[in-house]
């Protein structure tokens, strides 16, 4: 199975028809809907920077792996969105409506967005703009969008909370908690399970090093603070 069809598959168990009127009605895998929105928002992306080139496509290709028989068409699509940024609104907020109770897999998307735009060695701030745009539209908050985005460009030295998405003065126990938790979803054998390509293996590693090393700088900075009313 491809990166759509496992990650669609994981989705149609986590979502109650009867909740989504929208859900596709066969095999989840073979959901068209979900391809086309994937392959238009990658595309757009590549727009997004004011320049698109035909390479671009192996990038996106080697991230969301297409199916061979289904390559050909995926490319004609791809080459036909990215004319323009035009119109990602409404891909975006078909993703969020059908896996609006799998955040998760809306976050793998959106990882591999991040993928893609890092390709060429630099997210530019038109990029990333995009990025933040889809990932209000798939419905997180700015604090999620600033964890994702320090986890895949790099957090300032001041800011590890943004990588375990709580704030400054959350309790111990809520940041013990959240590192705990950003741990068990990013962990490189949950992409596995969820049958993710080996690029995806890999920003899970990276995300695992970055999520430990948040939690490391702020348990040594509280340990190193004095206490609050202490002379």
């Amino acid at each position: 199975m491809s990166f759509w069809q496992n990650i669609a598959s994981l989705a149609a168990r986590g979502v109650d028809d009867a909740e989504c009127a929208d859900c596709p009605a066969g095999l989840p895998g073979e959901d068209p809907a979900f391809t086309t929105a994937v392959t238009a928002l990658g595309a757009k992306l590549a727009r997004a920077d004011g320049r698109a080139t035909s390479g671009e496509f192996d990038t996106f290709a080697s991230v969301f792996q297409p199916d061979a028989g289904s390559e050909r068409n995926i490319h004609r699509l791809y080459d036909l969105a990215r004319q323009t940024t035009h119109g990602f609104e409404s891909y975006a907020r078909r993703l969020a409506k059908r896996y609006r109770a799998c955040p998760q897999i809306l976050e793998d998307v959106l990882d591999g967005l991040f993928h893609i735009a890092g390709s060429d060695g630099a997210v530019t701030r038109d990029e990333l703009d995009y990025l933040e745009q889809v990932s209000g539209l798939f419905g997180f908050s700015p604090l999620t969008f600033r964890r994702l985005k320090a986890t895949h460009m790099g957090a300032g030295p001041n800011d590890p909370y943004v990588i375990l998405g709580v704030l400054p003065d959350a309790t111990d126990a809520e940041v013990r908690a959240a590192w705990r938790a950003r741990v068990s979803d990013a962990h490189p054998d949950r992409a596995r399970s969820r049958g993710l390509p080996s690029e995806f293996i890999e920003v899970a590693e990276s995300k695992t090093a970055a999520i430990n090393a948040a939690y490391d700088t702020i348990t040594r900075e509280r340990r190193d603070m004095p206490l609050e009313g202490a002379a």
